[in-house]
């Protein structure tokens, strides 16, 4: 079985991870710049943050498996931030507040080769109209630090989704069926990730 590497710090990634039955090696978040480019859209910024994340982390495991993901909200064409500051999560609830937008969440697989492979998981949610209220008793509770869009879909916030179409394990930042098939691909295999039995 080959060695797998996961560029990220996410504890959720983790975690959906571990659904699969793989537990990665290590785990090396990459640091890279995330700040969009000028004109930069949605699409093109995720996938190249998430190819990025697995090159700048597989030049640190010749030979291993590297997975690297990023996940990014979006309404229209503008990339909203992930939340560092409670300042920052207001604004981004404010603007999602009664209105559909899109999370992308890009994958990339590396494998013991050095062949990368590539896909981008597409969800929209639709949140209702907040209030006030609902937008400081979801600040007070802290879930959005660090969050794309300033919100976990997995936590509180899910009581504010009206509806969603797509990928839920996208939304919180890594899609299963995708993962899946590509770490099969790159022979990172279980019986519970790829529905093979070992001899």
């Amino acid at each position: 079985m080959q060695t797998l590497i996961l560029a990220s710090a996410s504890p959720r990634r983790l975690e959906l991870l571990s659904r699969l039955g793989i537990t990665p090696a290590a785990v090396d978040p990459a640091d890279i710049d995330e700040t969009p480019r000028k004109g930069e859209r949605p699409e093109p910024h995720v996938a190249r943050l998430a190819a990025e994340k697995a090159a700048a982390v597989a030049t640190r495991y010749p030979g291993a498996v590297i997975l690297a993901a990023d996940t990014l909200v979006a309404v229209g064409l503008r990339i909203l931030p992930k939340a560092e500051d409670e300042q920052t999560a207001r604004h981004c609830l404010e603007l999602l507040s009664g209105r559909r937008h899109k999370v992308l969440t890009a994958l990339t697989v590396i494998d013991a080769n050095g062949l990368a492979r590539h896909r981008i998981s597409r969800s929209t949610v639709r949140v209702e109209r907040l209030g006030p209220a609902d937008i400081a008793t979801y600040l007070a509770s802290g879930e959005w630090q660090g969050k794309a869009g300033g919100y976990a879909i997995q936590g509180r916030f899910e009581a504010h989704v009206q509806w969603m179409e797509g990928s839920f394990s996208g939304i919180m930042g890594l899609p299963l069926a995708d993962a899946r098939a590509m770490l099969a691909t790159a022979g990172i295999l279980s019986e519970t990730a790829a529905g093979t039995r070992h001899g």
